[in-house]
């Protein structure tokens, strides 16, 4: 089975097409190598997909050529011990860091627009 379809129907991606511009960009690896959206994934494959920040290792346990709902898509994979807890730990640093955005207060200034073009070099409009 084609990896781009097993990630569609297993839900790590919501279309298709998302999942063989993943496979593409090289997020997603099969044995630690780079593959192709049309490799012919086998059960027993060791997958590690990279989401944003967040990363699966798993371990192919079935094909499916049907989109289904969560719980069988979760049938599909085991993951690892490792990346389950790796993925908890970000996710709990995430949940208790502050909001980036909290100490911005309104629109920025013209000031501050100009502070901000002096610190990323871009030359000044005219």
């Amino acid at each position: 089975m084609r990896i781009d379809k097993w990630l569609w129907a297993a839900r790590f991606f919501r279309t298709r097409s998302l999942a063989q511009q993943a496979v593409d960009a090289s997020r997603v690896k099969v044995r630690g190598d780079k593959v192709k959206p049309a490799y012919d994934l086998k059960v027993g494959d060791s997958v590690a997909i990279r989401v944003g920040e967040y990363e699966w290792h798993l371990v192919v346990k079935g094909l499916s050529e049907k989109r289904g709902p969560a719980v069988q898509a979760r049938l599909l994979y085991e993951e690892t011990a490792e990346s389950r807890a790796e993925r908890e730990r970000r996710m709990d640093i995430r949940r208790f860091s502050p909001e980036p955005a909290k100490s911005i207060k309104g629109r920025p200034t013209k000031k501050d627009r100009r502070d901000l073009d002096d610190w990323t070099g871009q030359p000044e409009e005219s």
